[in-house]
């Protein structure tokens, strides 16, 4: 487990074009820029139109990045026209991450890179498991909703899923960031926030209201740490 630094992960990649599959408002398209040796363009897609405007507030000074709305089901791009395609912490918001996998793959040409980001549950220290019960509470109330959010896999299944895609050179690293302060005002005043914002969602469902009131207490007890992610990167 190393210290989240993005060079040390994708420093030796020359992105090329590259794609970012469910960008949402572009946390990986940023990892990508400061960790890419290099990069000719770097495109975020999303389904979610709304994700758009804080992508666009993000990077609207890089004529290099740019978004797109589209489906990752059904990715509106020729065969092999990327160099380098992402996804990152979005596995588990498909219902089956195969098909998205496959278009993916579609996309890259030969030679290309994969690289697959995702954060996982097991094996996670009790400030990183705050971490993980927050984003299981999160799928919940998502689910409520109407939209496809499950809970995170285990480390092992991730790693299966990527070497079920038969690429080369791959290569598996762990990443989290030991030295994050697990009570850090700010993020403990961001996550009660997103709680606050939960709860509501959660208005007639009071198990799912008392589950997220036990994790602000926790929240408050035990603080957080991100939780430990896996990035895999291979040659298609």
């Amino acid at each position: 487990m190393t210290a989240i630094d993005p060079k040390a992960v994708l420093g030796d990649v020359s992105g090329g074009r590259v794609l970012d599959v469910a960008t949402g408002t572009g946390s990986f398209a940023r990892f990508l820029l400061d960790g890419l040796r290099d990069h000719a363009e770097i495109v975020g897609i999303d389904a979610n139109p709304e994700r758009g405007q804080a992508f666009a507030a993000a990077f609207g000074d890089r004529p290099d990045v740019r978004f797109v709305e589209m489906d990752a089901h059904h990715l509106v791009f020729t065969d092999g026209s990327f160099d380098t395609v992402c996804v990152s912490n979005s596995l588990h918001h498909f219902a089956d991450p195969a098909p998205v996998l496959a278009e993916m793959l579609r996309v890259l040409r030969p030679g290309g890179h994969l690289v697959v980001n995702e954060m996982y549950r097991d094996g996670q220290s009790e400030t990183q498991t705050t971490h993980v019960l927050l984003h299981h509470w999160w799928a919940a109330v998502n689910r409520l909703r109407g939209e496809v959010h499950r809970e995170t896999y285990k480390r092992g299944r991730i790693v299966e899923i990527v070497e079920g895609l038969g690429l080369s050179d791959l290569r598996i690293v762990d990443l989290a960031d030991p030295d994050e302060d697990p009570h850090d005002p700010e993020a403990t005043a961001e996550l009660e926030a997103a709680i606050d914002r939960y709860a509501v969602l959660a208005e007639g469902h009071p198990e799912l209201q008392a589950r997220g009131e036990a994790l602000r207490a926790r929240l408050r007890e035990v603080g957080v740490r991100g939780a430990t992610q896996i990035v895999a990167i291979g040659r298609a």
